[in-house]
């Protein structure tokens, strides 16, 4: 665990402890991985913030850009004192869509905030339920889809064996890297992807900086 300050707000900053591990069990049963790593240093998957903060920035971000989604998060994490369920239902719907957020938009983070302040959620147990369960949790909240959940599985619990395959930069960088840039199915992914198990979120990490040597942070 580190410590890194952004705007003079102390950010705690974890990552995995198998990523050592996971990089020479990949190194050794794939042969793009056993490139792809030594490209990378040290950088690994990180993660930062709380769950509901963590959240709340994937709907901010759904189908914008990058640059266009911390525009917008910027400007809407200045609305409450803190980035609380409690302060968020406390916000005005005025105020919100004027921090750039679409009414829907508006209304997935006000479901979030009701999750999490009523109990709907069990933040506590997740570190001992399976992948699966979590995201049957998670996609009950409105604005929620597999896709996000499974980013929330990767970025904030680092949970290390998970698989996106409606993940867009996935399914580019197995083709690219795999198949010489041919079309690829799910089911091609999923093949490739046998040998990476049981670190598929590490592999899939790699396949991203293959494309985008700057990694996301949620």
């Amino acid at each position: 665990m580190a410590t890194t300050t952004k705007s003079s707000v102390p950010v705690q900053v974890f990552t995995p402890d198998y990523w050592e591990d996971a990089c020479k069990h990949l190194a050794k049963k794939d042969r793009v991985m056993r490139r792809l790593i030594p490209q990378f240093g040290d950088a690994c998957l990180e993660s930062r913030g709380d769950a509901f903060t963590t959240l709340a920035r994937s709907i901010v971000g759904q189908q914008i850009s990058v640059k266009a989604a911390q525009s917008v998060w910027d400007r809407f994490a200045k609305l409450p004192r803190r980035m609380t369920p409690a302060t968020v239902l406390k916000l005005k719907v005025d105020d919100m869509r004027a921090a750039g957020l679409s009414a829907r938009k508006v209304e997935y983070l006000v479901d979030l905030a009701l999750h999490f302040a009523n109990g709907a959620v069990h933040v506590e147990a997740w570190k001992n339920m399976d992948d699966e369960d979590i995201i049957t949790e998670l996609v009950a909240i409105r604005g929620i889809g597999r896709w996000t959940a499974e980013m929330f599985l990767m970025f904030h619990l680092l949970r290390p064996n998970v698989l996106p395959l409606d993940d867009a930069g996935l399914i580019a960088g197995i083709s690219h890297n795999y198949f010489s840039g041919e079309s690829v199915s799910r089911s091609d992914a999923r093949e490739v992807a046998a040998a990476w198990s049981p670190y598929c979120s590490v592999a899939t990490w790699y396949i991203w900086r293959s494309l985008e040597p700057v990694p996301v942070a949620y």
